[in-house]
């Protein structure tokens, strides 16, 4: 549980760079390697909405770029620019883009995908209960 906590603090400090001047909607992530180090990311608009990044892809190409690739959890915390950056008014869910660039890295499922409000106000689901028959390699 308390890691759990310190990842959501790291999603919620991602959060404060988001750079979201035309949804005004805020997003940060932490993705939790399975040997402890955390990558952080953040949601980064373009007024080509296309090229409009999520905070959750944001940390997971920050990690691969680095040369992780075993992950445990993903936090992800998010709101309107107005929320109070620790108390959220709702819960992020990864899009569908999201989920299925983390299944990339996750064949078990078991990835643990936590969307929170707060330090202590948060939902946590497996991978797979997410994306159930997801598309992977094995079809390729």
């Amino acid at each position: 549980m308390t890691e759990i906590k310190e990842l959501i603090k790291e999603a919620l400090k991602a959060r404060l760079n988001s750079y979201s001047p035309y949804s005004g909607y805020r997003v940060g992530a932490a993705l939790l390697c399975k040997n402890g180090k955390v990558y952080r990311g953040c949601n980064i608009e373009n007024a080509s909405y296309g090229a409009t990044n999520c905070a959750e892809r944001t940390a997971l190409f920050k990690a691969v770029s680095e040369g992780e690739r075993e992950f445990s959890a993903i936090a992800i915390a998010g709101g309107r620019a107005e929320d109070d950056p620790e108390d959220l008014s709702d819960y992020a869910m990864p899009c569908g883009i999201c989920r299925q660039a983390l299944s990339e890295f996750d064949k078990s499922g078991e990835l643990l995908v936590v969307a929170a409000r707060s330090v202590n106000e948060y939902k946590s689901f497996k991978l797979k209960e997410l994306l159930p028959e997801s598309f992977d390699s094995s079809v390729l």
